[in-house]
């Protein structure tokens, strides 16, 4: 349990920190600012949010199975890290509970 809750640990933080810069980086650079320049630089961003957030539900969901929890929490802690810093706010709760 200590291991996956670690992994849980760094993946909840990771896509925390993605979903800030697609959220306050990418996001208005596409669509408030007019700059191809800019947009180009963090083009990048999407595409690894993507991939960081499919990790990051891999890792919850082994977490949650580990720990026995019913599908509405284990639902609850995948939504998390759909929106800026519930993935960090999860993390904090879930690392008070179990270590």
């Amino acid at each position: 349990m200590k291991s996956s809750l670690a992994r849980f640990r760094v993946m909840a933080i990771i896509a925390g920190v993605m979903s800030l810069l697609l959220w306050f980086v990418d996001l208005p650079v596409a669509y408030l600012f007019n700059n191809p320049d800019w947009k180009a630089a963090v083009a990048w961003i999407p595409f690894v949010h993507g991939w960081v957030y499919f990790a990051y539900v891999i890792v919850a969901l082994q977490f949650s199975v580990k720990a026995k929890w019913p599908i509405r929490k284990i639902l609850w802690l995948l939504l998390a890290g759909t929106l800026p810093v519930a993935s960090l706010i999860a993390e904090r709760r879930v690392v008070r509970r179990y270590s």
